[in-house]
């Protein structure tokens, strides 16, 4: 008899923890006819009667909430900056001075005309004076004073220019920028913001240098 016994404590106790759930159960332990019985309710009259309190259940852990693909999702990184367009190479001119042939860099490969002395053109050898014949240049037309000019001792002359490949362009603009870092480093606190900015303007241009 004590297996039977031990089997309907346990199933009655296994009832009582489904329906109870969480909360505390109570179990009436009824003694009639020599048979033992284990139920929820009150046992009936002429029956023998325990009262078994039974513990609330340990409280179960808690289930971790599952990741949402946010979270299981790889961390987005943000996207990168465009780069800055590759800047074409400036058109740079080579240019000679007709009075004294001395050379320039320009950006303007057909430079203005203007008055020089005929005294000063002597000492330029070959075409590098382009010198205009008085009367031919339209001004002279519209300023009389251009054309007192003229009669004179002064002419028309116009520097002669060339464009520049793109390997002197480059070489060109490295020997300018070149000039100015020895000017920057030279220079006064007060007087560096300009030739900072040819700085940068250079470095963005030599960019299209190879």
């Amino acid at each position: 008899m004590r297996r039977p016994y031990r089997l309907v404590l346990i199933a009655a106790i296994a009832v009582a923890d489904g329906v109870a759930g969480v909360s505390a159960a109570t179990v009436y332990k009824c003694l009639a006819n020599g048979q033992t019985v284990y139920q929820q309710s009150p046992c009936a009259r002429g029956q023998r009667q325990a009262v078994i309190h039974l513990d609330d259940p340990a409280p179960a852990a808690s289930t971790p909430a599952p990741r949402t693909a946010a979270v299981d999702a790889p961390e987005r990184l943000s996207d990168p900056a465009p780069a800055r367009p590759m800047p074409p190479l400036p058109r740079l001119f080579g240019c000679v001075r007709a009075t004294d042939g001395k050379p320039y860099l320009s950006d303007n490969g057909d430079p203005a005309l203007y008055l020089a002395p005929l005294g000063v053109l002597g000492a330029v050898s070959g075409p590098l004076a382009a010198d205009v014949p008085a009367g031919s240049a339209p001004e002279l037309n519209r300023h009389t004073d251009y054309a007192s000019a003229t009669q004179g001792n002064y002419v028309w002359v116009q520097d002669r220019c060339r464009r520049l490949s793109g390997a002197e362009t480059c070489a060109a603009l490295r020997d300018e920028a070149e000039a100015n870092q020895r000017a920057i480093r030279n220079a006064f606190k007060s007087q560096r913001a300009p030739l900072d900015a040819k700085d940068a303007q250079l470095r963005d241009q030599l960019r299209a240098c190879p």
